[in-house]
């Protein structure tokens, strides 16, 4: 292949990275809609709202009828729904929790005037967003960050540290002060999400180490092409079907579950879990992010072993040439 015909194709394979990621990252957000989302009915007309809903929108919500306000204001702080409708007493109200999703949010107030057949319905917001961030553009904005620094670090450290040793080193230390120093300009500098800096920072960490892990990991096992297929992977699957900005019950299906079981969905919903609800609904996440990081350092494990037994193989010794015969 010619200088030409190699630009050539560099350029075309350039050209279809754009349309991947174009269609990765667009897509999801043009079909922004609820599927299975939990909320809860209660009330003496509970029966009747859940008919009512289900006939309207077939499949957008999973309905359950906890037995008061109280076990439906306690389902959304533990994170079981994203919100609730209270049925008796007039108007059915609307209970929605802006720190699970501002995206959710508005879509349950939308649905309380609905209900209620006014624009200005009841609806109490029971776990709120941050007052400095109230639609969570910054908080959406902070996980691509978090993953395209993890990937920079991942990459850094597979072509510029040799032995795979060493690189577990770099990915601790990353990982320790990447998460203490990106919570201190977030929480500290620009309050953006609350609750407990060593915690999130903690978060922060173990997510900067999981997604460097995996660059660092695919690359010590398989060369150069497990840089790329790791930072693709986090790229075009997970970062857009994080859903950082809206709720994976909001995404397409079952891409919006798949993005759930990738570090870049794990951390945004760990975060808020952390950030907004003390923890409720952290072990599906946290599990999640801790196995990326176990097996990461696993796959570097295999590259030492196998550096090591390449050592210790002995070099077949030449055979001896034949002397010609006089």
């Amino acid at each position: 292949m010619n200088t030409s015909q190699r630009a050539f194709a560099v350029g075309l394979a350039a050209a279809l990275l754009q349309a991947l990621m174009l269609i990765a990252f667009a897509w999801p957000a043009a079909n922004i809609e609820p599927r299975d989302l939990p909320i809860a009915v209660t009330g003496p007309q509970a029966q009747q709202v859940a008919e009512r809903l289900n006939a309207q929108l077939p499949d957008a919500f999973e309905i359950t009828t906890p037995a008061d306000e109280a076990a439906a204001r306690a389902a959304i702080v533990d994170r079981e729904v994203y919100g609730a409708v209270l049925t008796g007493g007039g108007a059915p109200r609307v209970l929605v929790a802006s720190g699970a999703s501002p995206a959710v949010a508005q879509q349950l107030t939308a649905l309380a005037q609905q209900l209620s057949g006014v624009p200005s319905a009841a609806v109490e917001d029971v776990v709120a967003a941050d007052v400095d961030d109230p639609r969570g553009t910054a908080f959406g904005a902070m996980v691509l960050p978090l993953v395209m620094s993890g990937i920079a670090a991942g990459v850094l450290l597979s072509l510029l540290i040799p032995t795979p040793a060493t690189r577990v080193a770099g990915l601790a230390t990353f990982g320790v002060v990447g998460g203490l120093l990106g919570m201190a300009i977030i929480q500290g500098w620009m309050s953006v999400v609350p609750g407990s800096y060593l915690a999130l920072a903690a978060v922060a960490g173990l997510v900067s180490f999981s997604v460097a892990g995996a660059v660092v990991g695919l690359a010590s096992v398989v060369g150069r092409p497990g840089i790329g297929i790791a930072a693709l992977t986090m790229l075009l699957i997970g970062n857009p079907f994080s859903a950082a900005t809206s709720a994976p019950e909001l995404l397409p299906q079952p891409w919006g579950a798949i993005g759930q079981y990738l570090p870049p969905g794990a951390a945004s919903t760990l975060l808020r879990s952390v950030a907004f609800f003390d923890g409720a609904g952290a072990a599906k996440p946290l599990t999640v992010l801790l196995v990326w990081a176990v097996v990461a350092v696993a796959l570097i494990g295999v590259a030492v072993l196998r550096g090591r037994r390449a050592e210790v193989e002995p070099v077949p010794a030449a055979s001896p040439e034949p002397v010609p015969a006089v």
